[in-house]
């Protein structure tokens, strides 16, 4: 069944006749579309794609055959009257996890006529199922990773700011052929890698500390995401225990994911066990996310989500220990979710590197 079909037979079950579509990631994933400015309007019988002259070309190259392309003037929310009188639509569903309230309101004052019906989610749900080309265009991204990671550890040394770590690592990934990094890189030295998410500084680099590096990169809009923390010099020996443990939270953690496992049980296979090893309180995120065309997508993989595993989720299993003071460790492989288990797709080691 293609993602349009099931996006469709969803109108019912919230009530709609038509449904607007304004995340880019989600614009992308049902047309093929990869710039910057659009809007897609389902009907029960139809799917249009308006952009504006912009991307009259673009959207002529990239948008699939299924869709009707409008250029419309830019900024311009006009096709919705156009639309919904030509086919007599009422209830247009939208996305509400997406749509900010200022929007809504626009919508709501501009097209009165129309009766906007929230839904949450529905698209990301049906798209966090990767099909054959984003799953290979994944491969790619994760390869460049691991390669760049593994570049890394020639260039690598005391002396070095984090920042020059970051820079190396945007180069390297896109002399691999990556598009762009699918973030900012983070590369945190020391205490510092206590920051589950620390930005780049001008810190030096030093013998006998952690350096945690968390990086991808995008080929053409789908993402990397990859965790590696290594060892400058000899560190201490409850850096290294806490390494082991979230190395083994996370080898408990991949062995959990399989098609029709709740999130939650994946989620609790590394924390419970971080948990028993006295550091429950350090581990204070999510085990990990979607990843696609956006960063994090559905699935999140925590104890707030229902969410029950499918073949060929694209997920990320990323536990981590955090102490102030001290120093942090996280490991993050990218995975797809199979029949009866997980394919790994970085090749990274996960032993303790020491440089």
């Amino acid at each position: 069944m293609t993602r349009l079909k099931k996006i469709k037979d969803s109108f019912t079950a919230i009530g709609a006749d038509s449904f607007l579509v304004k995340s880019l990631p989600n614009i992308r994933y049902i047309s093929g579309f990869s710039g910057s400015a659009a809007n897609i309007l389902l009907t029960k019988d139809k799917n249009y794609f308006i952009t504006d002259f912009r991307y009259k070309t673009q959207s002529s190259k990239e948008v699939y055959d299924d869709f009707e392309v409008m250029i419309y003037v830019q900024n311009s929310m006009g096709f919705l009257k156009e639309l919904s009188e030509k086919h007599g639509l009422s209830k247009t569903g939208f996305e509400s996890n997406i749509l900010t309230y200022a929007d809504y309101l626009n919508l709501k004052n501009d097209f009165a006529e129309i009766d906007f019906i929230p839904a949450d989610s529905l698209i990301e749900n049906i798209v966090s199922r990767k099909n054959e080309k984003e799953i290979d265009l994944t491969r790619m991204a994760v390869k460049i990773t691991d390669d760049t990671f593994t570049e890394l550890l020639n260039i690598i040394k005391p002396g070095m700011t984090e920042r020059e770590v970051s820079a190396e690592i945007s180069y390297l990934q896109k002399i691999y052929g990556a598009d762009s990094d699918s973030f900012e890189p983070i590369v945190a030295s020391g205490v510092r890698s206590a920051f589950p998410h620390a930005r780049p500084t001008d810190k030096i680099i030093v013998t006998g500390e952690l350096l945690k590096l968390d990086f991808g990169c995008t080929v053409e809009g789908m993402k990397s995401d990859m965790t590696r923390t290594i060892a400058i010099g000899e560190i201490s020996e409850e850096c290294k225990r806490i390494y082991n443990i979230v190395k083994e939270a996370q080898e408990r953690a991949l062995d959990k994911v399989k098609a029709g496992v709740p999130v939650k049980e994946v989620d609790s296979a590394a924390r419970d066990f971080i948990a028993e090893k006295g550091f429950g309180e350090n581990f204070g995120h999510g085990l990990g996310h979607g990843l696609g065309y956006d960063i994090h997508e559905r699935p999140f993989l925590n104890q707030r989500t229902d969410f029950i595993l499918e073949i060929n989720n694209l997920i990320t299993i990323e536990p981590g220990i955090y102490v102030e003071g001290l120093g942090g460790v996280r490991i993050e492989d990218d995975v797809i979710v199979t029949e009866n288990g997980c394919e790994i797709l970085n090749k990274s080691t996960k032993e303790l590197i020491t440089l």
